[in-house]
């Protein structure tokens, strides 16, 4: 009885353990993202048209994201330079995508990365540059 009861508490114990184990990505995520929310960091949030491969709508500053599934849109909050928050809602459809790119966090993570849209990989499409 008492090999059973070690067992158990063996294995109840194995199993806290495994699941309390947390990855270096997983925290590094974490992080970032509480440094986003808490208007710390710089990002930049592109709305693209999938099938005209149109950018919708753009936003840089320190922005808070919450996407609504229930309303299918986007809560975006902004701090603006005097700490002033204002929110937006974007819709989202079928056909239109989002990408948020933390600008920031260069400090964070020792590894440079590009992102890089390619519209042609949607539609044949030429895009002009609007400056």
């Amino acid at each position: 009885m008492k090999k059973k009861i070690m067992t158990l508490v063996f294995a109840a114990a194995l199993t806290l353990s495994l699941t309390a184990c947390d990855t270096q990505a997983s925290r590094v995520s974490y992080n970032l993202s509480q440094e986003a929310d808490n208007f710390n960091n710089i990002r930049q949030i592109t709305v693209i048209n999938c099938l005209q491969g149109d950018v919708l709508f753009q936003m840089t500053g320190k922005i808070s994201i919450t996407a609504d599934t229930a309303d299918n849109q986007l809560e975006i909050i902004v701090e603006d330079e005097a700490g002033n928050y204002k929110k937006h809602f974007i819709g989202l459809s079928d056909n239109v995508t989002y990408v948020v790119e933390d600008i920031t966090s260069s400090n964070v993570n020792n590894y440079k990365y590009t992102l890089n849209f390619n519209p042609k990989m949607w539609l044949p499409y030429d895009v002009e540059t609007i400056d």
